[in-house]
């Protein structure tokens, strides 16, 4: 994920798990500096509608909306628990998007399955997948993020790789052609991090610079105006940027000094400014400083600051801000009153966060079972999911 300096190790941990998103940022390294049992959660993605998790010895779970096989267990029935896909134990980490998943094995591997139109699955082909399915034969993949319809991943020599549908650039290849297999994306081989969102992506450079494309209606590559690009291309001048996540069509992004900026379509206040106005460039979220993590949803977002605190804000219809009711928020407003928080993922209206002794929560709407709860029932408060 981004460089983050001379970070502490825990505050670096903790944000390379949370901003692992079908809409957020993924970083090398899942471990979290919290001592916790093999079978405690470690990392959870949040899709559309289905979720994936991580357990400490490396076993992969999932559950939720499964049409199209995106829980990798071999059919398509929804499930409302977690539910383990396969028997390995050699996971890395994994992003979930609409309605497919992306993971990487220890071994640098990657692996797809889900819907696979466009090409999104990087297997050469347009063919739906129930299973996990290696994508080509490297093994030097480093992370990996899902959007709504592509998919970026880094490798471990800095160089960044694009597949799946195209539309508006957002694979940032040049045009606008859907791509079947991984595509590398320009030259550089310095890249750090990489977030795939609905409709465009945004990525940091080891030097710290945050560049964006794809579509950009209402501002979210942060660029000043509403033209989108299919090039990778520089967000302003600044170079202490430490992590982004893509939404729908909003992004937040962090600073080296824990400040939080945030940019795009600003609908239900899910910018965090106290109004609901869209920018077209960065602004800054309140005078803050001590933000440590962030994860954009569709039409809401979810940070966590230093202290380990939850806070929520943006489109609230399902409950999936966890503040016990189901208003909007357009500024940041605390998630109950616990610091124990070390990780959270924004999905579509629903949320999931990790606490330290690895227990994972739910919340928002629940459809096909996306919470994990055993039901199918919204909830507007986080809920712990029962240990498997």
């Amino acid at each position: 994920m981004a460089d983050a300096g001379k970070e502490p190790r825990r505050a670096l941990a903790r944000r390379s798990v949370a901003l692992e998103r079908a809409a957020g940022l993924v970083e090398r390294g899942l471990e979290l500096a919290v001592v916790v049992s093999d079978g405690a959660f470690v990392s959870v993605s949040a899709g559309e509608a289905h979720t994936i998790a991580l357990k400490r010895h490396g076993s992969l779970w999932a559950w939720g909306w499964n049409i199209y096989g995106q829980l990798g267990l071999e059919d398509a029935e929804d499930r409302d628990r977690p539910t383990r896909a396969g028997g390995d134990s050699d996971w890395a980490a994994a992003s979930a998007g609409m309605e497919h998943t992306l993971a990487l094995k220890r071994d640098g591997s990657l692996w797809a399955w889900g819907w696979n139109d466009s090409g999104r699955l990087g297997l050469g082909d347009t063919e739906d997948r129930d299973r996990p399915t290696r994508v080509g034969g490297d093994s030097d993949w480093a992370a990996v993020s899902v959007g709504y319809m592509h998919t970026l991943a880094l490798k471990r020599d800095g160089s960044l790789w694009a597949w799946g549908g195209n539309v508006s650039g957002r694979l940032g290849l040049g045009d606008t052609g859907h791509r079947d297999r991984p595509t590398r994306v320009g030259g550089d081989s310095d890249w750090t991090a990489v977030s795939a969102g609905m409709w465009h992506t945004l990525a940091l450079k080891r030097d710290g610079s945050l560049w964006a494309w794809g579509d950009n209606k209402w501002g979210q590559l942060g660029l000043g105006g509403a033209g989108f690009r299919d090039r990778p291309t520089r967000v302003g001048g600044d170079s202490d940027w430490a992590a982004a996540s893509a939404g729908m069509d909003h992004t937040l992004a962090l600073k080296r000094d824990g400040s939080l900026w945030a940019w795009g379509g600003n609908v239900s206040g899910r910018l965090g400014l106290g109004d609901t106005g869209h920018r077209d460039r960065p602004t800054r979220v309140g005078g803050d400083s001590d933000w440590a993590a962030v994860s954009a949803g569709v039409d809401d977002t979810l940070a966590l600051k230093r202290d380990d605190s939850l806070w929520a804000w943006g489109s609230n219809d399902d409950g999936q801000l966890g503040l016990g009711d189901a208003e909007d928020r357009d500024r940041p407003t605390r998630v109950g009153g616990d610091s124990d928080w070390t990780a959270v993922s924004a999905g579509m209206w629903h949320t999931l966060a990790l606490k330290r002794d690895g227990s994972l929560w739910a919340w928002g709407g629940n459809v096909s079972g996306r919470l994990g709860l055993g039901d199918t029932e919204d909830r507007d408060r986080p809920t712990r999911i029962p240990p498997t």
